[in-house]
């Protein structure tokens, strides 16, 4: 048996078996490439920037809401949206640290915080598009119940009245017509732009040569293609954001494929036709039938 020089292999562990060279592995953790690392960082940025400015409409909006008296009925709302601007906001952070540092661990918490805030939203997305038409005959029947509005209580009108102002419109469905003789003045047109009528004479607003002009279309299929308007912008910013996530997701899942332990292997070649070095005869050639002792 032959021994090596110093800081080098014995010649039976780079021979392995049967001459073929032997391979020394050890772990280590993979290297992520760059390029990926970038887009991971812009796509959670950009959650960042989303999650900060629907954390801060959402504290506008409840300060403003706060002062109405129905505001119970819109908490509900309200907490559904801090929850999901807070996890917008945090959920990022925590995968750009993850990135940045390449942990593993922490990249895991955010993908299955992703993937769950996903299924999230787009099962809130879906629930909006199935109660769209459940929302548009509620809305519907609460005002169709004001009518006549004569008979309508003060709550009533001044719901009508402040629709009437916000949508530049007049009556429920027939318009003006709906007031009868006493018109609301929430219908008198300030706008130049808005599709206006002069006022009847037999109205509480008619005054003799003087053209008073009033809204002509009626609150309520304004209202209803508002409402449509609104469930659209609601569905395609949860379809935006949820495309978002799980780009940040499948980004955040090859990092991980990337990070992965890796086998650092080495491979020591042999030869039995060895140029001539530094080795050293560890015992002479035993004779036949002689027992040769190793140490």
């Amino acid at each position: 048996m032959w021994k090596s020089g110093p800081g080098c292999l014995r010649n039976r562990d780079m021979e392995g078996v049967n001459g073929i060279p032997r391979r020394i592995a050890g772990d280590k953790m993979g290297k992520v490439n760059i390029w990926l690392k970038r887009s991971f960082i812009i796509a959670a940025s950009l959650m960042t920037i989303i999650g900060a400015l629907m954390l801060a409409g959402t504290l506008f909006s409840h300060g403003h809401f706060s002062r109405d008296e129905q505001i119970e009925h819109m908490i509900m709302g309200i907490n559904v949206m801090y929850t999901v601007s807070i996890l917008l906001l945090l959920l990022p952070i925590v995968g750009l640290y993850g990135a940045c540092k390449e942990k593993r661990w922490v990249l895991i918490v955010f993908t299955i915080g992703t993937i769950l805030c996903s299924l999230f939203v787009l099962y809130l997305a879906v629930n909006i598009l199935i109660m769209r038409s459940v929302i548009i005959n509620l809305v519907s029947g609460l005002y169709l119940h004001m009518q006549p509005i004569s008979n309508a209580s003060e709550m009533d009108l001044a719901v009508l009245q402040e629709t009437q102002t916000e949508l530049e419109c007049c009556g429920v469905q027939q318009g003006y017509m709906d007031w009868g003789y006493n018109i609301s003045e929430s219908c008198l047109c300030n706008d130049t732009l808005a599709d206006c009528v002069a006022a009847p004479r037999n109205s509480s607003l008619f005054i003799e040569n003087t053209p008073v002009m009033i809204y002509k279309e009626p609150c309520l299929p304004i209202l209803i293609s508002h409402l449509n308007v609104a469930i659209n912008l609601v569905v395609g910013i949860s379809m935006g954001l949820t495309s978002l996530w799980m780009l940040s997701c499948a980004l955040s899942i090859a990092i991980l494929y990337q990070l992965r332990p890796k086998k650092d292997t080495l491979v020591v070649a042999y030869s039995r036709e060895a140029k001539t070095g530094n080795y050293a005869v560890l015992a002479e050639p035993a004779e036949p039938g002689e027992t040769v002792e190793l140490t």
